[in-house]
């Protein structure tokens, strides 16, 4: 069969009417990231999120200042303005804007229009990361933003990034809940041919979604086996939980150990990637990455040799992830059509869970 029957293409179609995609309008009010704190400093940084034109600026103050990049009176992207003790001078005519967004000045004139100015977003500054509340500043919620211990303590080594997506988010979150990719996608760098075929759970929840794969015993590529020490052949126990947490935040954990070792006695290697996706557009992603791990402590060229090597792996999936958007963007629309398998589940019902979110934002 070259081509499956027009029933089964249709039915197809339709249960992808139901799950998010890069048509699907972006869901605003939730956290998502907006840069790394060191990217923030008393300088104009532009950058477009979910769409919309932004300017950030570190206050004298160490806040970060989040605002519309386009200044009221003749739309001049004020990025292209100067920044002078916390505000924002427009490079067109002069316009003064405050940190909250407010002209202050009108050089042409003694007084400010009356509610004239642009609109300025909440920020909240946490461990390396500046993350963003798109939505309405009012409603700005805390518990949306989901707890990173590990990005903050002490005890965790970490290293950074930043990729630019050339594919909607979605299929990010999409690709980070099925590993299964690993043994292709990443067969060169961190996948190995048993990582396919190993057992998984899957875990689906009220807007939780998690695979958890168990592959014992394994061979550690390079990037685990060296600096953990289990290079030997069949030598290791590879433990992953990959968990979707918020529109802006997917977790994946991994616990290695020598499966040939006593539960008791043998030592356990932890590792954990925040992969952080934020929209630019509907097809084009910031991915912010943080990578930690608790063992190898204050070893710099540990940090440096596993960083390079995930940033390969992490490039692939950048690459193929817009191969794939290429593709979507080809094929007429009565000719696209997707199936599932069993290992898709917690990344279907992710999906289901992101176009509710944005229909019912849309409603209210």
């Amino acid at each position: 069969m070259t081509r499956p029957h027009i029933s089964v293409i249709t039915a197809a179609q339709n249960a992808s009417q139901r799950l998010a995609d890069r048509h699907t309008p972006f869901v605003m009010n939730d956290w998502y990231v907006a840069a790394f704190g060191e990217e923030i400093k008393d300088q104009l940084l532009a950058r477009t999120l979910l769409g919309r034109r932004l300017v950030f600026y570190r206050a004298s103050d160490g806040r970060v200042v989040a605002l519309e990049d386009r200044c009221p009176h003749r739309s001049m992207p004020l990025s292209a303005g100067t920044l002078e003790q916390d505000t924002i001078v427009c490079g067109y005519h002069g316009l003064r804007f405050n940190t909250e967004g407010d002209c202050i000045e009108v050089p042409s004139q003694s007084t400010c229009p009356p509610n004239m100015g642009i609109r300025a977003y909440r920020t909240l500054e946490r461990g390396a990361v500046v993350w963003i509340w798109m939505g309405e500043a009012e409603q700005a919620d805390l518990t949306k933003l989901p707890a990173q211990d590990w990005m903050t303590d002490d005890q965790w080594e970490r290293s950074q990034g930043h990729l630019s997506l050339q594919a909607n988010y979605v299929r990010l979150h999409e690709n980070l809940l099925d590993l299964t990719h690993l043994s292709f996608l990443h067969a060169k760098s961190f996948g190995t041919p048993d990582y396919a075929k190993a057992a998984f759970e899957s875990v689906i929840g009220d807007g939780q979604f998690a695979l958890l794969r168990n592959v014992v015993p394994t061979t550690l590529p390079p990037v685990w086996g060296i600096p953990t020490g289990l290079t030997g052949q069949g030598q290791a126990a590879r433990i992953v939980r990959s968990e979707f947490r918020s529109l802006g935040l997917h977790e994946v954990s991994v616990t290695f150990y020598d499966c040939h070792l006593p539960e008791a006695t043998r030592p356990q290697y932890r590792i954990r990637t925040a992969h952080m996706p934020t929209p630019e557009t509907a097809t084009s992603t910031h991915y912010f990455i943080v990578h930690g791990r608790d063992f190898a402590q204050n070893d710099a060229q540990t940090t440096r040799f596993m960083h390079d090597q995930l940033f390969v792996a992490f490039q692939e999936d950048v690459d193929g992830l817009a191969l794939q958007e290429q593709a979507l963007a080809s094929t007429p629309a009565e000719d696209l059509y997707e199936f599932s398998v069993a290992a898709d589940a917690p990344a279907v019902a992710m999906r289901r869970y992101v176009l509710g979110r944005q229909q019912k934002e849309a409603k209210a």
